[in-house]
């Protein structure tokens, strides 16, 4: 499926790789015990659903480090892309309709490879 716009090639590859570092990111959090500092188990009842979580360890400083490495990046990119210079080419619906065409290229190219 072709694109009816001309991306650059510098904000298709860093559309690319915010979808990497946001995949990361996003496996890497579920691997994590589910907080950052050493906590004791619990169970609550009392809302409108029952919530459990069991004792955690806690994050290392090196987990830490690759959490905020991979925040820091992705934060990075999302500023770069947009706010890339192409967007300044269009207007209003064409530019909602590029930006999500562009969050969907590497669908579209994936498949035009296969």
């Amino acid at each position: 499926m072709a694109t009816p716009y001309d991306f650059p090639s510098d904000l298709l590859a860093g559309q690319e790789e915010l979808h990497q570092v946001r995949a990361e990111l996003s496996a890497l959090l579920r691997r994590l015990p589910w907080s950052v500092v050493p906590l004791d188990g619990f169970s609550d009842d009392n809302g409108w659903r029952k919530v459990e979580r069991p004792a955690s360890p806690g994050w290392t400083e090196d987990e830490q480090a690759e959490v905020e490495k991979l925040r820091r990046r992705e934060h990075e990119l999302a500023v770069f892309v947009s706010g890339h210079r192409f967007w300044s080419e269009l207007a209003g619906p064409e530019r909602v309709d590029a930006r999500t065409k562009l969050k969907h290229a590497h669908e579209a190219s994936a498949a035009e490879d296969d």
